[in-house]
């Protein structure tokens, strides 16, 4: 695996690719690896011949007072793990390299509608720091397909939006969420939690499961939000919001529940604890059989 930090690097490296008509897939991170990465990049080999990841901790998706100085920054480890699930290349630029003109003077990519609502809501500007850092990596890779978790699911829809608006040619693939044995979502901050907080967070996704399963028995979206806020504080999380959301466009259903677009559902959620803050999500298809909601708990 080549590890380079250098666009002019990347570029002649993607040259040749290209030349050797090769599909390139790309697997943006920031690092601090984990089982979930690893499966992007098992999904990147099912879509094209080449694999390129990068690790950039991106300064403009953090806000004020969040954890961008303390985020786990271990480049030699993660490098290893790259290299042992068959990554071809890791671009792991400096600030310097992404931003040469300091963050203050970058130009910055807007998502308008979805970048402001849920986590954007939370943490304001985090979806214009996400939005401006792919859009770049995109540029700069230029690759045929960019695999992302779903965990970030609006994560997800924004770039694919942006992807659309911009008229970029590269396809945006979703990967499922990689889970823990006791279904608690991979994540790079689940580092932070104590012993204690560790045995509590598995019940983010737990809520999830019983509020999804309230939907399909017929109780109303309001009712479910808020007896699942509940549940969280109860268990001893903090919650943020549990909203239930339009799979496609994130767009609060209609209460009736009558279009096929206000019956494909997605519950999402995010709480504080400890130092973490913790998301997570559940599609929900009403005309689904409730077995369908077992989460495939990956090792």
């Amino acid at each position: 695996m080549q590890r380079i930090e250098r666009i002019s690097q990347l570029r002649r490296q993607r040259a040749d690719w290209r030349q050797a008509g090769l599909r390139v897939a790309l697997v943006p991170t920031m690092g601090n690896l984990h089982a979930g990465h690893l499966s992007l990049i098992r999904a990147a080999a099912e879509q094209a011949d080449r694999i390129i990841a990068t690790i950039f901790v991106n300064p403009l998706q953090f806000g004020a007072g969040e954890d961008f100085a303390a985020y786990p920054r271990t480049l030699e480890r993660d490098s290893d793990m790259l290299r042992d699930a068959g990554c071809d290349l890791l671009f792991a630029p400096t600030e310097t390299e992404v931003y040469p003109r300091g963050r203050e003077r970058q130009t910055f990519i807007e998502v308008p509608g979805l970048s402001e609502q849920l986590c954007g809501a939370s943490r304001p500007g985090h979806f214009r720091g996400v939005a401006t850092v792919v859009a770049k990596l995109l540029n700069m890779t230029q690759p045929e397909v960019a695999i992302f978790g779903e965990k970030d699911f609006q994560q997800l829809l924004v770039i694919r939006r942006m992807v659309a608006d911009l008229n970029l040619p590269v396809e945006v693939v979703g990967a499922p969420i990689v889970r823990e044995p006791d279904g608690l979502a991979m994540s790079s901050r689940n580092g932070y939690l104590s012993a204690a907080e560790r045995a509590i967070a598995p019940r983010l996704q737990a809520s999830l499961v019983a509020a999804v399963g309230r939907l399909r028995a017929g109780a109303g979206l309001a009712e479910v939000e808020r007896e699942t806020l509940q549940a969280l504080a109860e268990a001893g999380l903090a919650p943020d919001y549990v909203s239930i959301r339009r799979r496609h466009d994130l767009a609060v259903p209609d209460p009736s529940l009558r279009g096929a677009e206000d019956r494909a559902l997605i519950m999402l959620a995010a709480a504080r604890l400890g130092r973490a803050r913790l998301i997570d999500n559940l599609a929900c298809d009403l005309e689904s059989p409730l077995a369908d909601l077992t989460p495939n708990l990956r090792p």
